[in-house]
Parts: C-alpha cells; sequence; structure tokens
C-alpha cells in the first residue's frame, strides 16, 4: 500500500463523509459543514490511498503561541499502518515554532498514542464542549 499525504483543505462533502462515518463521528451527518471547516482551518493534512481519504489531521491556530489539534482520524481498515504516527509528525513539524500545541482526545485509549509525542495531561487544565448537533 502506497499512502500520498497532501496539505489540502479541499475535499468534497462524500469524501469527508465516508471518512469521519468509517470512524462513528456524528459530524460525519453534516459533510457540508465538514467542507466549509476544512477551508476555514488553519492546516489540514490528509493521507490518500490512490483516490480514496483514508486520513485527516486539522489544526486551528493562532500562528503565533498556541495549535489546537481537532481532528485526527484514520479510516479503521487501514489502521496499524503508521498513517497516524505519520499525520501527527508532519503537523507537529508545521507548528515546530508554538509555544504549545493543544489536543483534547475524547477517547482515553488514545492518551498513550498522544503521550509518545510528548503530550501531558495537567491538573489545572480541563476540557469543556458544549454541542450543537441536531
Amino acid at each position: 500500500m502506497e499512502i500520498e499525504y497532501r496539505n489540502t483543505k479541499e475535499f468534497t462533502e462524500q469524501e469527508l463523509q465516508r471518512l469521519f462515518l468509517s470512524v462513528k463521528w456524528e459530524s460525519g451527518n453534516y459533510p457540508d459543514k465538514l467542507v466549509r471547516a476544512m477551508l476555514n482551518s488553519t492546516h489540514v493534512i490528509s493521507a490518500w490511498d490512490g483516490n480514496k481519504l483514508v486520513g485527516l489531521i486539522r489544526a486551528l491556530s493562532d500562528g503565533e503561541t498556541v495549535a489546537f489539534l481537532h481532528y485526527l482520524l484514520v479510516d479503521p481498515a487501514y489502521q496499524g499502518h503508521h498513517i497516524g504516527d505519520e499525520l501527527m509528525k508532519r503537523v507537529l513539524r508545521y507548528f515546530e515554532n508554538l509555544l504549545y500545541v493543544k489536543i483534547m482526545p475524547s477517547d482515553p485509549k488514545t492518551l498513550p498514542f498522544y503521550a509518545r509525542y510528548g503530550f501531558r495531561q495537567y491538573d489545572n487544565y480541563s476540557a469543556m464542549v458544549l454541542k450543537h448537533l441536531s
């Protein structure tokens, strides 16, 4: 399998919907919003197997002090092939001059993955979410 990595913010609704629903993320039910979200992001790196979108990482940043890694997802059929590792390495290189890179993992099972890249939990930080999904 030859995976190609691309720096692009342009995707079709179908590409994003298929990938997001493959990992059972409810945002996959809003493909039009996902397309606009990618275009409005600071940086997006995607992984492709031919014409098939199989992985993606998306970040928002002020360009000087902080970046927030909002999405990191890999199609379950492609997990275990280090695609997530490569996406993480590439996005961290892109933001290496910032003071902070932050994440908000929604699945505790992913904490060891992020810890491998130096991410730590701090007692004085807590994530909160307000959902507007209809």
